[in-house]
């Protein structure tokens, strides 16, 4: 009964570690680049050619969707035509179409990097 009050600031604690850990490296980095002198335009260097991030977000999240749908009318066309139980083939099957619209979603932000 207790766990439930101890899961939480696990999982806050687990999280504030990770951006810790990610804006402190990426600080000593920058710092060490400005010791030896390297020009401050490396930090910009990458961002220049990448696409908004709104469109790698809506691309990602429609694919993920389309897939999820997809995956639910797959897997109640293969319960009908198969007869296997329900609560097996639907998380298999929307798990494992979601997974394909990451992919997908995926290569296509690549593509849409490498146009820009």
């Amino acid at each position: 009964m207790g766990s439930e009050i101890v899961i939480m600031p696990i999982m806050l604690g687990v999280v504030f570690g990770i951006a810790y850990l990610y804006f402190s490296t990426r600080n000593r980095e920058r710092l060490a680049l400005i010791e030896k002198g390297v020009d401050a335009s490396v930090f910009m260097k990458g961002r220049q050619r990448t696409s908004p991030v709104w469109k790698v977000l809506i691309l990602n999240l429609s694919m993920l969707l389309m897939s999820i749908g997809v995956g639910i009318f797959v897997a109640a066309l293969l319960e009908m035509a198969l007869q296997m139980k329900d609560d097996i083939i639907y998380p298999s099957v929307i798990f494992a179409f979601s997974g394909l619209g990451l992919f997908i979603g995926f290569n296509l932000t690549k593509k849409m990097d490498d146009k820009a």
